[in-house]
Order: C-alpha cells, then sequence, then structure tokens
C-alpha cells in the first residue's frame, strides 16, 4: 500500500501533487483542532466513594436523586441541562417543573433510560445501592454525592460545575457560601459550649450522630451534640438517654415548616436545663436537613439559639 502511494505521487504532476499536499495538510490541522477540542471538554472529577467520574463532554442531560442534591446542580449553574428529578424537589421554584423519576429510595428505571441522562447526581447514603448498581450496569454515568460538613458544600458545587462546564457560573455561589461560613465560624465557634439535642423526629425517637452535617452545624454554633458519640447519621435514641445527658438546648426540625407540637412534650420532664430554662427551639427541616447552600441559613438559625441558651447558663 505505501509503495503504490508513493509510485502515484511520484507519477503526479507539480500542480496536483501541491494540491494534494496542501488537502493533506488541511485534513491534519482538522483532526489536530478535533483532538485538542476533545482533550478540552473532557472532564474527571473524583467524588465521595473515591471514583474517578469521566465525561468526554459537558453533561447536557443530568439526573438529580435526592432533593439536597437537585439544589446544589442549580447552585453549580447547571439547573437548566436537569431533565429529571426525584419527589420533593421543590427548591428553586424552577425545580417543580422536572420530570419526576421515584422517590429517593423507589428509583422509576425505565423512565430514567426514558431520559437518557449522561450524569446521574446521587445520594451515598439515601439511594438504595442496588439501584445506582444496577444505574451503573446499564451504561450510566453516576456521580456520588455525601456532603457531611458545611464546608463540603462548596466543594461539590465546584465538581459539579466541572461536570457541567459551568465553572463561572458556580463561582459565585461558592464565594458566598464561603464568605458567610467564615463569618459565622468567626462569630460562634469560639464561645462557651452548650449541651445540646437535636431532634429529627420524635416516634421513634430520632437524632443526629457524630458524623452527620448537623453535628457540624452544632460544633460551627460552640453547641455540644449530646449524641456526637454515636458514629451514625441519624441514630435512635431513648428519652432516659437524653435524661441522662440533660441538654441545655433541644432543637427539633420535624417534618414540615411548622413548629412539631411534639416538640412540647419534654415539658413533662422538667429536670432537664432546656425544659428548666424554656429553651425548646425549631428550625425547619429544609434548612438542616437538605445538605445545600441553604444550610447556612438554618446554620444561622440554630447559633441564635443556642446562643440565646448560652446566655441563660448562669441563671
Amino acid at each position: 500500500m505505501i509503495q503504490q502511494l508513493f509510485r502515484l505521487l511520484m507519477n503526479m504532476n507539480k500542480g496536483n501533487l501541491t494540491k494534494l499536499l496542501k488537502i493533506f495538510c488541511v485534513l491534519l490541522t482538522a483532526i489536530s483542532c478535533s483532538f485538542t477540542v476533545h482533550l478540552s471538554n473532557a472532564a474527571d472529577v473524583i467524588d465521595d466513594e473515591g471514583t474517578v467520574v469521566h465525561l468526554v463532554k459537558p453533561a447536557a442531560r443530568i439526573i438529580s436523586l435526592a432533593p439536597s442534591l437537585t439544589e446544589i446542580i442549580y447552585a453549580a449553574g447547571a439547573g437548566e441541562r436537569l431533565v429529571g428529578a426525584v419527589e420533593y424537589s421543590d427548591y428553586p421554584e424552577e425545580a417543580k417543573a422536572l420530570p419526576i423519576i421515584g422517590r429517593f429510595d423507589l428509583l422509576d428505571m425505565e423512565r430514567i433510560l426514558e431520559l437518557q441522562p449522561d450524569l446521574i447526581v446521587a445520594w451515598q447514603t439515601g439511594n438504595p445501592k442496588a439501584s445506582i448498581n444496577r444505574l451503573r450496569e446499564l451504561g450510566l454515568t453516576v456521580y456520588i454525592a455525601e456532603p457531611k460538613s458545611l464546608a463540603s458544600i462548596p466543594s461539590h458545587i465546584e465538581r459539579l460545575s466541572i461536570l457541567a462546564a459551568t465553572e463561572g457560573l458556580a463561582q459565585k455561589s461558592t464565594v458566598a457560601f464561603k464568605l458567610r461560613l467564615d463569618s459565622l465560624q468567626k462569630e460562634f465557634s469560639s464561645k462557651t459550649p452548650v449541651d445540646t439535642f437535636y431532634q429529627v423526629w420524635d416516634t421513634p425517637l430520632i437524632t443526629a450522630g457524630g458524623i452527620e452535617l448537623i453535628n457540624d452545624i452544632i460544633n460551627l454554633c460552640g453547641g455540644n451534640n449530646i449524641f456526637s458519640d454515636i458514629q451514625l447519621v441519624a441514630p435512635k435514641v431513648s428519652e432516659e438517654a437524653v435524661l441522662v445527658r440533660n441538654p441545655m438546648a433541644i432543637i427539633a426540625s420535624g417534618m414540615d415548616i411548622e413548629r412539631p407540637e411534639w416538640l412540647d412534650d419534654w415539658k413533662r420532664w422538667p429536670s432537664i436545663d432546656a425544659v428548666k430554662k424554656n429553651n425548646l427551639f425549631f428550625v425547619p427541616p429544609e434548612l438542616l436537613q437538605r445538605h445545600t447552600p441553604r444550610a447556612l441559613e438554618g446554620a444561622e438559625q440554630m447559633c441564635r439559639h443556642i446562643d440565646t441558651a448560652r446566655s441563660l447558663l448562669k441563671n
């Protein structure tokens, strides 16, 4: 083949040979440019499982498997790339119009495939592992996220913006978040510790353990999570355990924007310092139980409540 090509070139007149060489150079340039574009559009990030998530081009069709992750994707400037989300993905307002692909714990695989996503953003401790494995078996790219501290939230915004090529849009969110977090740390973290009990639910009695975002928020506020020694995300505890650890502040969230009635059930135990001082507080769950930029709003409310309890320590 090479010899035949060589003979063909030798038999060509100078004009035709020059034209052929020009065409060949143009082709080489095009190939080179194509290769450069391919490299510049490719993206690699490491998710919270330690897996390298690779995309050969920016994600254009994204599915979110948790309401909190939907918020983070919008904060990353990639909300317009979302083509599906789970139930209760209701913030920001435009997220309510997204096609629903099931619940966080019960995914509609057929619907997900119909939407042809090039990136799925999954919740490490919330989505069933079997479902995530199945998505990967089907050839879909999955990014696993589990923000366990306030400081990790901008990291996820940045990583998702890399996968969607929206870094410029994400920068405003991450800078604002870091500045506000730094301000709260300076104001509250060095204050006198306040023993704090955070109540997720009443029956069964559920709290936040030492490996959860809420524990990090309590620490930020200069509080002391009375169940930080339990290395679980949402451990069940007993009333007796709360009585023994005797918190100075009890903060509850419940399930909606209204203060849960069961928070006042603690008044049956007047021996608890939080009850004696009437330090029974409420923060809306979507501001604390969703690991999103809005967690700083919840953190600020929690810090003010803990500060109120702190002011009564000597009384």
